[in-house]
């Protein structure tokens, strides 16, 4: 066992920090004497080490206690996750270094590549630091989380000019970014998760029985009065038992739940392995004729948009179609606490006239041409409204 004197000469951490660790409940000494003695064994020492690695990647000590005493806490997986970040800070400490020798020699160089997306990066480090349950529970560790920083890292000068595209700058795009990781998107994400997992699970009583009354024979015609009502039982069920159904946005949200079914390839195998092959889209299927042309606004404003490509995309009657768009999204927007960048629709432009996936799968949806109509519409919206 050691004294806090002693512990403070072996560390280098001040006898003063020693005893405000201990006050906040960050580093307890394993006994305390008759005398009033900290004592600190060797565990303590490394779990005081571990502090200090916390420390040197500038985490608050509030947020050090948080994530150490939290149930999901992993030393040896901390460890590997903070050898990461520590290379990561080396590398960037490096290239300003390298910088500063070349600024010292007399080299003239206007290259900030240096600078552009540290601010960006911090963003995605706080937010690991602020929500770590959060993370866990989306990517399924931390380290997953790190590998996508670091994947984003190496993508450093297409995301720079994507932000810088979107947003005007990347001081912009970060705070952009930050107010998006506290927005009610995330939340939005879970409430489905919910939905998804009684369904798999049947945890819903009743609704486990309109599924499995409703995948009893899928050779039937989902358009069929059994079928219907069986759907309208659990639309309706649906929308009085969950939350991300009866909430303001919750009809736009059902509609997105039963899209899950026709056209998302994991939800759709899901399904398909709990009640056989093709279930998925046959329940999709029946839903869907259930629903009818309930479509959220924003939907039913893109296929009038492109309801005819013949059409001049600088008309007022086009462009009058774009701007209800920019009203639904900032509703949208306003209401999630989303923040999609002043430039956003002169970076939609670019990936309805550029990008081959978005070409495809556009074309796909509404046929030939209309990416192209979509680009050069929301591009002359946007050239129109920032003379």
């Amino acid at each position: 066992m050691r004294t806090v004197k002693q512990v403070s000469d072996l560390t280098g951490v001040s006898v003063r920090a020693l005893h405000y660790y201990d006050e906040i409940g960050l580093l307890k000494p394993n006994k305390i004497t008759d005398v009033g003695y900290r004592l600190y064994d060797d565990e303590a020492i490394k779990t005081l080490q571990q502090i200090l690695f916390f420390k040197e990647i500038d985490i608050p000590l509030k947020e050090v206690k948080e994530i150490m005493s939290s149930q999901y806490f992993d030393k040896v997986e901390a460890l590997k996750n903070q050898k990461k970040l520590l290379i990561l800070k080396r590398k960037r400490l490096d290239e300003l270094i390298e910088l500063i020798n070349k600024t010292i020699e007399g080299e003239s160089t206007i290259n900030f590549k240096e600078f552009d997306m540290s601010e960006y990066f911090n963003v995605l480090e706080e937010f690991k630091k602020d929500h770590k349950n959060k993370i866990i529970k989306i990517y399924g560790n931390a380290e997953r989380y790190d590998e996508l920083i670091e994947k984003v890292k190496s993508s450093e000068e297409k995301i720079a000019k994507m932000a810088i595209k979107q947003y005007g700058t990347i001081e912009k795009f970060a705070k952009a970014i930050k107010t998006n990781f506290s927005s009610d998107i995330l939340s939005l994400g879970e409430k489905f998760d919910i939905y998804k997992n009684d369904c798999l699970k049947e945890k819903h009583p009743k609704l486990k029985e309109l599924y499995r009354k409703l995948v009893e024979d899928l050779s039937k015609n989902p358009s069929s009065k059994e079928l219907q009502e069986i759907a309208r039982e659990i639309t309706d069920i649906s929308k009085k038992d969950y939350e991300i159904f009866y909430m303001d946005t919750g009809d736009d949200n059902w509609y997105s739940m039963v899209q899950n079914y026709l056209v998302n390839p994991i939800w759709i195998k899901n399904i398909d392995e709990k009640y056989g092959d093709g279930a998925g889209k046959f329940i999709g299927q029946t839903l869907e004729i259930y629903l009818g042309d309930k479509k959220p606004k924003i939907n039913i404003l893109h296929e009038k948009l492109v309801s005819d490509l013949s059409r001049d995309c600088s008309s007022k009657e086009v462009q009058s179609i774009v701007e209800e768009i920019d009203n639904e999204m900032k509703k949208s927007n306003e209401f999630y606490k989303i923040d999609n960048g002043e430039r956003y629709f002169d970076y939609m432009a670019e990936l309805y006239l550029s990008n081959s996936t978005y070409i495809k799968v556009t074309d796909k949806k509404y046929g030939d041409g209309t990416s192209k109509f979509i680009g050069e519409a929301f591009k002359f919206y946007f050239d129109s409204n920032n003379l």
